[in-house]
């Protein structure tokens, strides 16, 4: 089996992450969404389709994500994704918890989606709807079985914590059985719910324990024909660190108008970016991009001003090792 890779930054296409409203019907536990920043507003089809054209001319290759909230949730998710497509936008993508709202399925069809990507904490239905609510595991579940008969290209999204982590071993087995395509591990960040506990709990997973369980559950996920992309998180002290915000063409939209190129900050209102009357406008001094080029020992310079929990230090005050980009994946290609 070849070794995993590491996934330099796309910086050749423009990667659009559209959150199109901020409510669920779910209330998950470590749910990243915080409506102080993030609007508590649905945008309106002639406003999505604004905001699309806004980033569609930016590369040849444009990627649009739609996210919520629960993105199927709004009645004219439909419309968003036909519009994407009749606009030239490369790949479309619905991340959703599986409920499927509004007959989604029915409305668009696989030439359009590109992928329908689906939101599961738990290899099992107690610890699935410990975190994410009652019910949630099965309806998922479902939702992705027909979403694979109806012929729909799908991942499944497991974001690892604490309260997690010991059911990855029990995942490939499922992945394989749902005939999901692709498989992505995501680490949690300590912002939106997961900031609001402060220090009743610590979700966050150790930087040895990461290391010795992630990379052997995508080689082992990998093995049963299912491609796996997981975060980078920690370098080491000889790596070089890059960040996305200076290297590559990602946007990180929210229903008030506030545009990010970090998904770190996206609780302070630090926006590099903002629509304003429908155009997309830069903001002013100092927003995020003004601490993108910092180079420091400890690697992102936004984990260390937001998350400095993930950091530890040697007896001489230098860090035992640099945290990645947050936007920089490691991949194991299906069968490898």
């Amino acid at each position: 089996m070849k070794d995993k890779k590491t996934v330099s930054f796309s910086k050749n296409s423009t990667n659009i992450f559209f959150h199109i409203l901020t409510n669920c019907n779910l209330s998950c536990r470590y749910c990243y969404i915080n409506k102080k920043q993030h609007g508590k507003n649905t945008l309106p089809i002639e406003t999505i389709k604004t905001w699309l054209d806004a980033f569609a001319g930016k590369s040849e290759f444009a990627n649009v994500i739609f996210l919520g909230g629960e993105p199927t949730l709004h009645p004219d998710l439909f419309l968003a994704v036909k519009h994407a497509k009749k606009t030239g936008y490369k790949s479309v993508t619905i991340d959703t918890n599986g409920y499927l709202f509004n007959e989604i399925l029915l409305k668009t069809g696989p030439e359009e989606v590109d992928c329908m990507s689906f939101s599961l904490d738990g290899a099992t239905r107690r610890t699935n709807d410990l975190l994410r609510g009652k019910g949630s595991y099965d309806k998922c579940i479902l939702g992705i079985k027909d979403a694979v008969s109806k012929g729909f290209n799908t991942s499944l999204i497991y974001t690892v914590s604490s309260a997690n982590i010991d059911e990855l071993d029990k995942i490939e087995e499922l992945l394989s059985d749902l005939g999901v395509g692709r498989f992505f591990i995501q680490v949690i960040g300590i912002r939106g719910m997961t900031a609001k506990r402060g220090s009743q709990e610590n979700p966050q997973v150790s930087r040895l324990k990461w290391l010795d369980v992630i990379p052997a559950t995508a080689r082992k996920v990998a093995r049963r024909g299912i491609s796996v992309t997981y975060p980078k998180v920690f370098l080491n002290r000889d790596e070089r660190f890059e960040c996305a915000g200076l290297v590559a063409d990602n946007y990180f939209v929210f229903p008030n108008g506030r545009v990010y190129r970090c998904p770190l900050c996206e609780d302070y209102p630090v926006h590099s970016m903002e629509f304003e009357g429908n155009m997309l406008v830069k903001t002013g001094k100092i927003n995020e991009t003004d601490m993108f080029g910092l180079s420091i020992p400890e690697g992102c310079v936004m984990n260390r001003l937001i998350q400095p929990g993930n950091l530890s230090y040697k007896k001489d005050g230098t860090p035992e090792y640099k945290i990645a980009c947050c936007l920089l994946k490691e991949e194991i290609a299906a069968g490898e």
